[in-house]
This record gives structure tokens, C-alpha cells and sequence, in this order.
């Protein structure tokens, strides 16, 4: 992946694009070399391990000063033997030495970021910021080389014994590199700079503005009729006082986890139409002129389709499908076509059975508006598949349901996950386990983790509803002879007094995804860290694996392995199993349609020089069956292609879904209680996707394993929306 795309010529895997958060402004110095110090990495026992126990902000600073440095002046002696010396072997003169003086930076940089994300008393956000930037201006260097990168061209054109694995390290080196100009001439590629510069500049003039319009929206609420229905933890957030979540008053801000509850639950309509209003008007004209940020982004988008076309791309979105599995734009629009064309009529069907749901239960407008659809869409819900999200968290204990995972993935993939107390924490609530591969013969493990699953206030960094987190610390590499080392980072409801940890289905969902996505660094094999785990694994199919696990919570017979009444101990009914199986079908196709529009419209909005505002009025009727609301201008808000990592890439997680989906056919098409094949199919997913990382394109990578092309019919047969169109 080449971060050109997100207007920056800086370079990052597509590991560390998954970890990176967004900036916040932030400032702080950093010394250019750290303490003098003979150790490898300060923050390291002698076991390798991370000291959390005597860890401070200042050894995380003197580490990752001194190894940026340490990384960038690696970079400059080798480009300086290159002029001096004849025949220097690309792979053990360049690569090898670039990796050894790169992972430990690597590791000081991931638990930098494990700390920021879990305990932002150890790393508060102003130092993370700062470690982030120092460490990714160094890592510049290792894809900013143009001696590097033509030597690493030159020994793929002279096609040198290479092995395949070789090749491939030395093609993200090449594509790494063009994608930043480094082939252009002098004067073309002061160009494209100037370019990135201007780029830039425009996403951290659009990120302030969205961030102050965000900023300054909150809306009190003093009736207590409007937050009846609340779930407890949602009113501890919005409270006054999260001790008192009934007293009140509360407040709503336009922070996603706020937001989208709030949508669901508040029973006041105008309340709904009017946080709605304050959502889809941020950062446009009905807001005061120094939020505006129509001009801003017209700029960033003109300014990415010029960078792209200095590259000889006809525009943005094209030069983007460069790092893609999807290929090309017209593969890609193909399948967007199929998924809209069977979802769009069923989002028909929805629609019309959602108004007649709400106008027999009090609904007195004369039709529903995009703000209803919330709302009425979970009570709708509830009511056909009896879901009661606070009676089904009695039988999802955290402890039954890590045992249940636990057993599944042994099961599938033939390892055995041991919680060992050999580790620091940083937290009493932190686990730490071994990974012991029960294919080979060796007694030590394969990799390791970290699982930190409460909630702590403020302490814990938190953006979505449901989040969670995963921090690769230490990759596989054969350089430095290290395995896998991971944390995973959760905000479930921590345990009170002899009551466990109880988890809504939507935490489940996100404890079977991270951990889905997390197998693909551990179970790696490959043995170059650039290349092995998520590394230099397309955009679109980095989620597979996540989407892949949470398939299998559909099941009956994994539900029953993961739920059990903390009390009683009785399981869940096979009338609950099932309607948490159908339960994803609900307004499915309206789901599906908004994420198709979005995704549509970001390709557009990087292929096209036309204005923004006549190109959504375009394309939103193509995806909804509601009309655009006139003061609807979401296109100024979409802040995950403005100032996020998604430009021409929002569609990627439409993309994944739609493979996993096909990939986990074939674990369908076998009986559940045919354990010996559901073991081989599992060994063929570990040999494929979990073990080959970026060594082979996610393309190939998919035929190894299914023999042929991906098809989107899986995913709408499990969205069970071909069963809805030809019901119609």
C-alpha cells in the first residue's frame, strides 16, 4: 500500500494503516536520539517481552527517537555504499539489514500504541501523536529510497534467482515506490511533491474543521420519558454524572458510540430529526463560515486526481486499484451492480413493511424519513425475532464465550491457546496467552497475545459504539528470529462483585472479528515482516478473516459452545439461535444499499471533476428508496475519504464481507457434526489465508483455497436477500 493515496509520501504497511489512529493536533518534541544505551530495545525484558511494570513516557521516547534515527541512518549508508561498491546483493546488502533495524522501532511503536488505546494515563494522547509522527517520518525512509527502490527494480527485471517469496518482497518495494514517484523525472517529481504537499495541508485544513464542527453540537435532554428506554450503559455515557445514570440531565453529542444509539432508542422524533440535522450538516454552508469545508474538499479531490494522473493513472479511484483484490474499476462496479440490483428491490419491501409496522404502532406521519428508519427498524426487530439485547447478555458471560472461541479456533485450526502469567501488564484486567502449534513438534509457542476486554472510562481511546482494537507489538521475521506479538483491546462491560462480564450479540460480533483479524498476524508463516501477517495485504481484503469468524456466530452449534445463563447455566433456546440467525437479515437490503452508496459515491467523487452536489443528487436515488432530504449534504461529513484512509477505498469493507462470505460456503457445505472434514477445511483456510499474509495476492491467495473467481452470492444468500426478491 502506498499512503500517496491518502495524500501523504509516507509510507506504511497495511498493518500499521489498521492501528494508526487519527491525529489530534497534538505537538509534542521529541528528542532526535534517544538515550545512549547498549540495549536493543529499553522497553524489552530479557525474555523479549515488553516491562510494562517499570514502563515510562520518557524510555518510550528515548527508544523511538533513537531508533528512528537509527532506522534513517541505515537508509543513508546504504544509499552511500551503493556509490562506492558494484554487485551488492539487494536482499542480504539491503533488505535484511532495513528489517533488523526496523522491527525493534516496530515494537517501541506498538506498544506506544497498545498503551494509547488501553491506558491513556501511561500514554496520553499528546505524546502518542507525537511517537506516531516521529515514527512514521522514519518508516518513510525505508519506501522513500530511490536508490533502493531501482535497485529492487533492477533485480526483478534482471530476474535473478529469486525465491517467490523474494519477488514478492522486493514488488512491494517497486510498487511502494512508484506509487510515490520515485521512477519520475527531477522535475516531475518536485511536482508531485508539491502536489503531496498541497495535499496535505487541505486534509489537515478539512480534519480541523470537521472536528470543531463536531465539537461544538451537544443537545441537553431534562425529560426522563425521552430516555426510558435507554440501555444503562448508553445513559452512563450521556449522563451528567455516570454514577447516577437515571438522575440526569443528559447529553448528546455527535461522537459515533453517542450517535447511533441515540438514533435507535430516542422515541422523540423531532429530537431524532434534529441531532440527524446537526449530522449530515456538519462541515457545510448551514454551518458558520469557519467550518465550511465544501472548497476544502473540492480542492483535496482535484488535487488527488492531478497527483494520480502525474503517475499516468487517469484519475484517483484508478490509481487506487492498484493495491486493491478487486482488480480494476470495472470488476469492481460489476459487483456493486449485482449486490444493488437484488438489494434496492428488497430494500422495497423493507421500507413498505417498516411503515406499516410504525403507522400500527402510533406513527402518525405521512411517511417515514431517514431519521425514523433507526428507530423503528429496532423495534421492528424486536418485535419479529423477540430480540431483547438485555435479556440475551444474561447468556453471554465473557468467560463462556472466550472458552467457546477458544475451542472453536483449536478446533479449526488445530493450535491450542494457553493463558500463561509469564507476562507484564499494564492493567489488572489484562490476560496474556501462548499460541502453541499442535501440527509441529516444537514446545514453544508460535505467538503470543494480549487481551485487555473492560471498559474504563476515559482511559481506554474509544470511537465507534462497539470498538475494538487490535496492536501488532512484534512481527514474525526471521531477521530477528521473533514470533507474533499482539494486543487485543476491548470495551465490554466489565464484571461487578460474582457478576461476570456480560456481553450484548453486538460485542460478540466485534470479540469473533478482532479476533479473526488478529489470526492473521499470529498464524503467519511468512518470514518477513514487510510481507507476512496483514502486510502488503490489499485494502479490500485485510477484513476477510474478521467477516470470515463472525460467519460462524450463526451457527447453532457455535452458539451453543459460547452461551450459557451466568446463573441458571441453562443454554440458549433453539427459538433464540434462530432468530439471532435471521436477525441479520433485517433490513438488509437498505443496509447494504447505504454502504453501496457510499461506496459508489467515493469512487465517483475521485474519478470525476464534477461538483459534488449534482453527483449525489445522482446517485442517491439509484441506492434509496427514501427521498434526499434538502438539507441532507453528508458528502462535507464523510470524514473517512476526506481525512481518513478511505479515499477510493470506502468500499473495502464491502468487498471483504462479500469474500469471507463466499470462503465460508464452503464450511457450509459440510455437516456440522463431520468433524474430520470441517478439521480439513479448516488446515486449507490456515494454509491459505491465515498463514500466507501478503506473500501472495489476495486473488491468488482465494483460488488457492476455493479453486476458482469470488461471486457476491454468497453474501446476499446470507443477507438472505435472493430468498426476498424472488418473493417479490
Amino acid at each position: 500500500m502506498a499512503v500517496s493515496f491518502c495524500g501523504r509520501r509516507i509510507i506504511s504497511t497495511q498493518r500499521n494503516f489498521l492501528k494508526i489512529p487519527k491525529r489530534h493536533g497534538y505537538i509534542v518534541l521529541l528528542p532526535e536520539i534517544g538515550e545512549e544505551s547498549t540495549e536493543k530495545n529499553p522497553l524489552l525484558k530479557d525474555d523479549n517481552l515488553p516491562e510494562f511494570n517499570t514502563f515510562t513516557i520518557e524510555k518510550c521516547i528515548a527508544a523511538i527517537g533513537r531508533q528512528t534515527v537509527d532506522l534513517e541512518e541505515k537508509i543513508k549508508n546504504l544509499e552511500r555504499e551503493l556509490e562506492t561498491k558494484k554487485n551488492l546483493d539487494v536482499l542480504n546488502d539491503w533488505l535484511h539489514p532495513i528489517e533488523e533495524t526496523y522491527l525493534p522501532l516496530e515494537t517501541t511503536w506498538g506498544i506506544a500504541k497498545t498503551l494509547y488505546f488501553s491506558n491513556q494515563s501511561l500514554m496520553p494522547t499528546k505524546y502518542y501523536m507525537s511517537i506516531h509522527e516521529r515514527a512514521t517520518r522514519a518508516i518513510a525512509s525505508k519506501f522513500g529510497s530511490a536508490p533502493l527502490f531501482r535497485a529492487c527494480k533492477e533485480a526483478l527485471d534482471n530476474d535473478i534467482k529469486l525465491t517467490h517469496l523474494q519477488k514478492r518482497l522486493l514488488t512491494k518495494y517497486v510498487l511502494e515506490g512508484t506509487l510515490n514517484g520515485l521512477h519520475l523525472q527531477e522535475k516531475e517529481l518536485e511536482k508531485y511533491m508539491d502536489d503531496l504537499n498541497v495535499i496535505l495541508l487541505k486534509i489537515k485544513e478539512y480534519k480541523s474543521k470537521y472536528e470543531g464542527s463536531t465539537r461544538v453540537y451537544n443537545m441537553t435532554i431534562q425529560s426522563k420519558e425521552v430516555i426510558e428506554d435507554f440501555p444503562k450503559d448508553f445513559l452512563k455515557s450521556i449522563a451528567a454524572d455516570p454514577r447516577q445514570p437515571y438522575a440526569g440531565p443528559w447529553t448528546i453529542n455527535l461522537k459515533p458510540y453517542i450517535l447511533t444509539p441515540f438514533m435507535e432508542y430516542c422515541p422523540d422524533r423531532e429530537l431524532r430529526a434534529a441531532v440527524w440535522d446537526a449530522d449530515v450538516t456538519r462541515c457545510s454552508i448551514y454551518q458558520e463560515r469557519s467550518v465550511q469545508a465544501s472548497v476544502t474538499l473540492e480542492e483535496l479531490r482535484s488535487k488527488r486526481i492531478e497527483q494520480a494522473q502525474r503517475l499516468g493513472y487517469k484519475n484517483f479511484a484508478e490509481m487506487s486499484m492498484e493495491t486493491k483484490m478487486a482488480g480494476n474499476l470495472e470488476n469492481l462496479m460489476n459487483m456493486l451492480e449485482t449486490l444493488r440490483s437484488t438489494a434496492l428491490p428488497a430494500q422495497e419491501q423493507e421500507i413498505a413493511s417498516l411503515t406499516e409496522f410504525a403507522k400500527e404502532r402510533g406513527f402518525d406521519g405521512d411517511k417515514l424519513r431517514i431519521w425514523d428508519v433507526p428507530y423503528w427498524g429496532r423495534k421492528q426487530c424486536r418485535s419479529i425475532y423477540n430480540c431483547d439485547e438485555s435479556e440475551w447478555r444474561s447468556y453471554f458471560p465473557l468467560p463462556t464465550v472466550l472458552s467457546g472461541l477458544f475451542e472453536h479456533i483449536e478446533t479449526l485450526f488445530n493450535v491450542k491457546i494457553v493463558e500463561s502469567k509469564k507476562a507484564d501488564i499494564w492493567h489488572r484486567d489484562v490476560r496474556f496467552f501462548d499460541i502453541f502449534d499442535l501440527n509441529g513438534s516444537s514446545a514453544e509457542p508460535i505467538a503470543n497475545f494480549y487481551l485487555d476486554p473492560y471498559a474504563r472510562d476515559s482511559e481506554k481511546f474509544r470511537k465507534e459504539q462497539n470498538s475494538g482494537w487490535v496492536s501488532t507489538i512484534k512481527s514474525k521475521s526471521k531477521i530477528d528470529n521473533s514470533t507474533p506479538l499482539i494486543a487485543l483491546i476491548f470495551n465490554f462491560p466489565p464484571p461487578v462483585g460474582d457478576k461476570p462480564s456480560l456481553l450484548s450479540f453486538k460485542d460478540v460480533q466485534i470479540l469473533f472479528q478482532k479476533f479473526g483479524h488478529a489470526l492473521q498476524n499470529l498464524l503467519t508463516t511468512v518470514e518477513y515482516s514487510d510481507v507476512g501477517g496483514l502486510s502488503f495485504v490489499e485494502w479490500d481484503a485485510v477484513f476477510i478473516c474478521d467477516f470470515f469468524m463472525e460467519n460462524w456466530l450463526y451457527e447453532p452449534f457455535v452458539l451453543q459452545k459460547i452461551s450459557q445463563h451466568y446463573e441458571t447455566k441453562q443454554p440458549l433456546s433453539a427459538e433464540t439461535m434462530e432468530s439471532i440467525k435471521k436477525m441479520r437479515s433485517h433490513l438488509a437490503g437498505y443496509k447494504l444499499c447505504k454502504e453501496l452508496y457510499l461506496s459508489h459515491l467515493d469512487l465517483e467523487l475521485h474519478s470525476s471533476n464534477t461538483f459534488w452536489v449534482p453527483m449525489m443528487k445522482k446517485l442517491w436515488p439509484q441506492y434509496f428508496m427514501l427521498p434526499l432530504e434538502k438539507r441532507d449534504v453528508h458528502v462535507c461529513s464523510f470524514e473517512a475519504i476526506w481525512s481518513g484512509n478511505w479515499a477510493a477505498a470506502y468500499f473495502s469493507k464491502i468487498w471483504s464481507q462479500m469474500i469471507a462470505a463466499d470462503l465460508y460456503t464452503a464450511f457450509q457445505e459440510i455437516q456440522s457434526d463431520n468433524k474430520s472434514h470441517q478439521k480439513e477445511m479448516g488446515a486449507r483456510f490456515r494454509n491459505t489465508f491465515l498463514s500466507l499474509g501478503g506473500s501472495y495476492p489476495a486473488a491468488e491467495v482465494f483460488r488457492k483455497f476455493r479453486g476458482r473467481d469470488p461471486s457476491p452470492q454468497a453474501l446476499l444468500d446470507n443477507l438472505e436477500l435472493t430468498q426476498t426478491k424472488k418473493a417479490k
